[in-house]
């Protein structure tokens, strides 16, 4: 943690949104001494984290009001934007805005924009991780934001994440950086659902799979996590289906922009597109395991 104030080292965040991600990086504020207040649209969710030490509150301009650092963690660019113009009533000019949520290029210009309408510091701030890293403090964070206001806002970076990349100055380069990462982790999750679905088909016990690559240069502890969801059946979202898709469309929209074609990454949103359609869209994203099935 950089050197600051004893006023600036333990900063209170106020969270809003706190699904998975959103309610472990509170964790993980509290567990580093923060206070935090949590706000959730849903009220039950938010209420969870009381017990930990959060104070809850039910309407956005409170949980904001005083908050040295807003930090944001919904679902797309509409519900950011949503949970801002609640807020707005209890920001103060000055505070930090800590934008955590996958929204894409495009809409982080208009948040950053209408940050600086109210007069609030805006980062975009995207995080890499699933709900256990968040629990764990243990998120990539990349931040693009102005360096003058980087030590007053080291404490909460500290606290959600086991590295920060610091990208740009301005809002949108850690977007970008975001959609490049996302498309390595939805491919990959691709191609577990779709070998665990090859040996399925071909009658080969997966685990055979597992076991011939085990330890050489094509292993990944990703590979054994995500198959192991399958093969036990516990398809507990770590990062559900319905946002990886999500990510999907605007990691697409992206690139279509950029004039870049993107071949895996489409099939990928069909795959997860089909795996929604068929339910799965609340499971962990590898339940695109169970598209393959629905081709035959």
């Amino acid at each position: 943690m950089s050197s600051a104030s004893s006023a600036s080292s333990t900063p209170a965040v106020a969270v809003l949104g706190t699904g998975l991600m959103g309610s472990g990086m509170a964790r993980s504020l509290l567990r580093a001494g923060l206070p935090v207040r949590v706000w959730n649209r849903t009220p039950a969710k938010a209420q969870a984290l009381a017990d930990d030490g959060a104070t809850v509150h039910t309407a956005a301009d409170e949980a904001v009001r005083g908050a040295d650092v807003v930090l944001t963690a919904l679902n797309d660019g509409p519900s950011v934007a949503a949970a801002l113009s609640a807020a707005s009533p209890g920001l103060h000019p000055g505070q930090l805005w800590l934008q955590t949520a996958t929204v894409g290029p495009d809409a982080t210009l208009e948040l950053a924009a209408r940050a600086a309408e109210l007069g609030v510091v805006y980062f975009d701030a995207p995080v890499l991780g699933t709900r256990q890293p968040a629990e764990e403090g243990k998120l990539t964070v990349f931040v693009s934001g102005p360096p003058e206001a980087r030590e007053r806002l080291a404490p909460v970076l500290d606290a959600i994440g086991r590295r920060t990349v610091w990208v740009s100055h301005d809002p949108g380069g850690a977007s970008r950086l975001k959609l490049v990462a996302n498309t390595w982790v939805i491919n990959l999750v691709g191609a577990v659902a779709e070998c665990l679905g090859l040996a399925e088909g071909l009658q080969v016990d997966p685990r055979l799979f597992l076991d011939a690559i085990a330890g050489g240069p094509l292993d990944t502890a990703y590979l054994h996590t995500k198959a192991a969801a399958v093969l036990t059946g516990d398809l507990t979202p770590s990062f559900a289906l319905s946002t990886a898709l999500k990510d999907t469309r605007l990691i697409l929209e992206a690139a279509q922009q950029a004039g870049v074609r993107l071949d895996l990454t489409a099939a990928s949103a069909e795959r997860f597109t089909r795996a929604e359609a068929a339910g799965h869209g609340d499971e962990d994203m590898i339940a695109s395991y169970f598209a393959g099935r629905a081709e035959r």
